[in-house]
């Protein structure tokens, strides 16, 4: 061991030589064109399906337009979290009028408090007190947060393995309450041209589904396309993060290890790159905010190579198995174990165990 403790200006150095090869390949630079094409064909099949939505008219068979429609509203707020990360445009002016399209007037999400939301997790992922992703509103991350639960909620973290993907139907309703919420703070910014598009979205889809079909299709309509919307987002993030380590408020890991540590990533062809809005380079995007989703995979021999060179595990799995460590993550931590530990392993890597044993156990490797 070097001795150099983690979060020193050496190992900081790590993250500017990586940059510095991703940079030389090129996968910085914006891809205008990819976006181009992207949203022009995911516009033109929100247009489409509440086109057939409209043609079909009152009929049950528009349970089945509601499951499209989910999908693409999941699609277009995929292309919302690119435009939130600066990844389409270098003007951030270009990139909030794509994110506020996408967000708020397409799928009915406030723009300003997802980006913010969501720069505070890139900040500090999975870190106590910190990422407010973790912070235990509705499940909890951690033994302690289990402990503090009464009644109801008690129940519910006892239970949220088993829970958690029912829970997701509610989370289109949740996000939507939160946005609601998030333009009522005198402090927010742009906040009367978010709620306009907002106020549009909102009186623009109940109008078209409370005139196309009756009341009860009408409600079935929403109850499925939302509840849907919901799951396939918690879909594309449930596997990013869950367990995997959960760092201290007052840890001190450096900027690439912290992004690397706390997050998994989950192998596949080009379909899973789609289907989970490239969120699947977890470890690359962390990295790499900024850097457009159709680089991410031509990023990750890279960063895994790099990982590699420096003792640091580099955490990938399947689908389907990201999926298992998560719940199993839930349901250990639900019940308050104390020494409940993150389930994240690389198939063919060193398991990862927790931030601080890691950068411990971790050799020192050349140029730290």
């Amino acid at each position: 061991m070097s001795g150099v403790r983690p979060g020193s200006p050496r190992r900081r150095s790590d993250y500017a030589e990586l940059l510095s090869q991703v940079r030389q390949a090129g996968l910085l630079e914006r891809r205008p064109i990819y976006y181009g094409i992207r949203i022009a064909l995911n516009a033109a099949l929100v247009v489409a399906g509440w086109t057939i939505f409209v043609m079909v008219g009152e009929s049950w068979w528009q349970l089945l337009t509601a499951v499209f429609l989910a999908v693409m509203f999941t699609q277009t707020g995929f292309i919302g979290h690119d435009a939130g990360h600066r990844q389409i445009f270098r003007s951030r002016r270009a990139n909030d009028l794509v994110g506020l399209l996408h967000g708020n007037l397409a799928i009915g999400l406030a723009f300003g408090w997802w980006v913010d939301k969501h720069h505070r997790h890139h900040a500090n992922p999975n870190q106590e007190g910190l990422d407010p992703d973790i912070s235990g509103e509705a499940i909890v991350f951690t033994p302690a947060q289990a402990r503090l639960r009464r009644g109801a909620g008690r129940f519910l973290a006892r239970h949220q393995g088993v829970l958690f993907f029912p829970m997701l139907l509610l989370e289109g309703l949740n996000l939507h309450v939160a946005s609601v919420r998030a333009l009522f703070r005198s402090s927010y910014r742009e906040r009367g041209r978010e709620a306009v598009l907002l106020g549009l979205h909102t009186v623009g889809y109940l109008a078209v589904v409370i005139a196309v079909l009756s009341p009860l299709q009408a409600l079935a309509f929403v109850v499925v396309q939302q509840g849907l919307f919901g799951v396939y987002l918690g879909l594309a993030f449930a596997p990013n993060h869950k367990g995997m380590p959960i760092l201290a408020e007052d840890d001190d890991t450096d900027f690439f290890r912290r992004q690397v540590l706390t997050s998994r990533n989950v192998r596949g062809s080009r379909l899973t790159d789609f289907m989970l809005g490239g969120l699947n380079h977890q470890i690359e995007h962390h990295l790499f905010p900024s850097m457009p989703r159709a680089s991410l995979r031509h990023a990750r021999p890279i960063v895994r190579a790099f990982c590699l060179d420096r003792g640091v595990p580099y955490v990938e799995t399947t689908l389907l198995d990201s999926y298992r460590q998560a719940v199993h993550h839930l349901h250990t931590v639900g019940r308050g174990d104390q020494d409940a530990e993150p389930t994240g392993h690389d198939e063919s890597g060193p398991a990862a165990r927790s931030g601080r044993s890691l950068m411990s156990d971790a050799p020192s490797g050349p140029g730290r």
